[in-house]
């Protein structure tokens, strides 16, 4: 249709639509930057959406059983926050939509996840919120299980276009929630066959109905302007017991000089043609304008929500105060009360028996007494289970047949796993935690820095963490990862040394509210360190004196993980010298960083000369080296300076030279 004949035959749709491209017009043009043409396109879906089908309460924008909604083609952000400005959602007035892109405003270039209620996740890097989505969906799906569908019943609605669907991750995502039958997601693929270089066809020539088809999902093709076809078309889709894919023909930038052309895509400023096309569209109104009966349409559209919400509030006030209190408590992200005397009695155990284990192994152990107590906790594996150490006995497993089971196989989807763990964790409810091979951070990365930026407590269980791994070689061999993930702003490492630190790291990580876990775990088995019992979590302090000095102290020697005991009987030799040296374990570099100074200079006093030692690449220890001191001679790392090999575990360790008579030598060489 051309849009006389949207206007003539679709009048009131036609304005409600026309205010989200008219707000997004003056937004960009004020800014004098963003992406105008991805809004101008998808009004009419997102007007149909929000007016017919969308349940949402603006007046309580975080009502539990509301329908998720979720702009994976975040760059058109402006269609967003244009939906939560008309709609009155408090965090969204004019003035918000006037600062588009500027400091200290709500609305970001892209979505930010914390920013303003009514932003279910960040999104920008195309692909994430489609991935985001299946964790949504996977959640609903579990609560409704447990819960029943008069407490958890709502769907998952996703906007994505061609940039998100050629990003590798969505097909992770994609063959997913086509494998689990995730019924109640629903995405919109805004089809306008443009992208920033020119037509989609320079680059690519899927057939993405075709692809979505043969991954298991159910998929319409319908006009991205007919209101009458979009609403069919979701009410389909709301029948259907697979994932919904609707491929959306849509004009990018409609009614614009710049349609259907790569530059209507970005920011349309030019102020004669911006006119032009809000004259296309019938807008008679000045900048940031919209006419108070078009504003009360949109408002009518957020107070239908309020009835529903009533509606859900007299089914949850039926349940018991013990299950209301529960299901309140996962949604707040508090840890149950059990855990902490859990953790205690667990460490007591390990003390006693000082067994000699992977971390890995280690881990496992922590999850069999966790996840009893801890009925949120939702776990999985990237196809690695037996090796990661993930699945405890009282899970089971999350499928289209059961949906009240807690372990999710993600199969070889490393990027695919951490980005729907994003998602199960912004839905609420759920505590996510996956595994993979410390190596393949580098699949998730790209999910696992957006859990750091919008401060959601998902767990990264990453074992065979060095070149402790042996045999597979350096092409499965963290070196720099640590270090990496180190750099990551709000991002917590915990490298373990024995089972009574794993169970600490394990207490951290599920305690969180606003912080994501990397939990790195050994393949290879390692002694006990923590030999006395304490009820206190000294891994929550990131650094603590494992052992001190005998007599006048001359060494302090630094390690994570699996290196802590080396550096203890590095200490051994040392003191068998008449050489005061004492061991600081560092289980985590950003906790201890976030202790007052007073603590930090307990631990590590200016004096003796410092050595740490780690199976990695130094660069994350140069603050702990060198910190208060100008004196670099005074400091060692004892560690990997390149990529590890294929050998047995011992055998590298001897190799390389990260031993206790390495660790030794670099004292005594800084001594001398």
């Amino acid at each position: 249709m051309d849009i006389q004949t949207l206007r003539d035959s679709h009048p009131d749709h036609w304005m409600k639509a026309a205010a989200i491209r008219a707000l997004t017009l003056d937004a960009v043009a004020a800014a004098n930057s963003g992406h105008s043409g991805m809004p101008m396109g998808m009004a009419d879906v997102a007007t149909v959406l929000f007016e017919k089908h969308l349940r949402f309460d603006p007046k309580t924008p975080l009502w539990p059983d509301r329908d998720r909604f979720v702009l994976s083609a975040g760059h058109g952000s402006m269609l967003l926050y244009s939906l939560l400005h008309l709609t009155g959602y408090e965090d969204f007035p004019l003035e918000q939509i006037k600062n588009f892109r500027q400091w200290g405003s709500r609305t970001a270039g892209h979505p930010e996840y914390g920013h303003g209620r009514g932003i279910e996740v960040t999104t920008g890097p195309l692909g994430q919120g489609i991935s985001n989505a299946v964790g949504f969906a996977i959640a609903e799906a579990h609560q409704r299980a447990v819960y029943g569908k008069k407490i958890v019943n709502h769907h998952t609605y996703v906007m994505a276009g061609d940039g998100c669907l050629m990003e590798g991750v969505s097909q992770e995502a994609i063959g997913l929630a086509g494998m689990q039958k995730l019924d109640h997601l629903i995405v919109f693929f805004d089809n306008n066959d443009i992208t920033i270089d020119g037509k989609v066809s320079i680059a690519d020539k899927t057939d993405q109905a075709a692809r979505f088809r043969a991954s298991g999902w159910h998929v319409q093709e319908i006009d991205g302007h007919d209101p009458e076809a979009i609403d069919a078309a979701i009410t389909e889709a709301k029948t259907t017991d697979q994932p919904s894919m609707i491929a959306c023909k849509t004009h990018i930038a409609l009614g614009h000089a710049a349609q259907d052309t790569a530059k209507g895509h970005g920011a349309l400023t030019d102020p004669d043609q911006l006119q032009a096309a809000k004259d296309a569209y019938g807008w008679s109104y000045g900048p940031f304008e919209v006419p108070a009966d078009i504003k009360a349409q949109w408002e009518a559209m957020g107070e239908r929500g309020a009835q529903a919400h009533k509606d859900w509030h007299q089914a949850f006030g039926a349940l018991s105060d013990k299950r209301q209190a529960e299901f309140n408590r996962t949604y707040d992200w508090d840890a149950p009360k059990k855990l902490s005397s859990t953790i205690r009695a667990f460490k007591r155990q390990m003390v006693e028996s000082a067994p000699k284990m992977a971390t890995r192994a280690s881990s496992e152990k922590v999850l069999e007494v966790i996840n009893p107590v801890m009925q949120e906790t939702l776990g999985g594996s990237a196809d690695l289970t037996g090796s990661n150490n993930t699945k405890t006995s009282d899970l089971g497993v999350f499928g289209p047949d059961n949906r009240k089971g807690r372990y999710v196989h993600y199969g070889i989807r490393e990027h695919g796993m951490a980005a729907a763990m994003n998602g199960m964790a912004l839905h609420g409810g759920v505590r996510p935690y996956g595994g993979t091979f410390m190596c393949f951070t580098d699949y998730a990365r790209g999910a696992m820095r957006l859990s750091a930026l919008m401060g959601i407590p998902v767990t990264y269980v990453m074992t065979h963490d060095s070149i402790g791994l042996g045999e597979d070689g350096p092409t499965h061999q963290p070196v720099e990862h640590l270090s990496m993930l180190r750099a990551t702003p709000n991002m917590n490492v915990y490298r373990p040394a024995d089972a009574v630190e794993t169970a600490e790291a394990w207490e951290m990580a599920l305690s969180a509210k606003e912080t994501p876990h990397v939990l790195a775990l050994s393949r290879q088995g390692l002694p006990a360190v923590r030999l006395e019992n304490k009820s206190q979590n000294l891994s929550s302090k990131g650094a603590y004196v494992l052992a001190d000095a005998e007599g006048k102290r001359r060494v302090i020697l630094m390690a994570s993980g699996s290196e802590v005991h080396l550096a203890l009987a590095a200490r051994d030799t040392l003191q068998a010298e008449g050489i005061g040296t004492r061991v600081v374990s560092v289980p985590c570099m950003e906790v201890f960083a976030e202790q007052d100074e007073a603590y930090r200079k307990r631990v590590l006093p200016a004096g003796p000369v410092r050595v740490a030692c780690e199976a990695g690449v130094q660069q994350s220890w140069d603050r702990l080296l060198y910190a208060e001191r100008g004196n670099s001679k005074k400091a060692a790392f004892v560690g990997m300076e390149g990529f590890g090999g294929s050998a047995p575990a011992e055998v590298l360790f001897e190799k390389f030279g990260i031993t206790a008579d390495g660790i030794v030598a670099a004292a005594k060489g800084l001594l001398s």
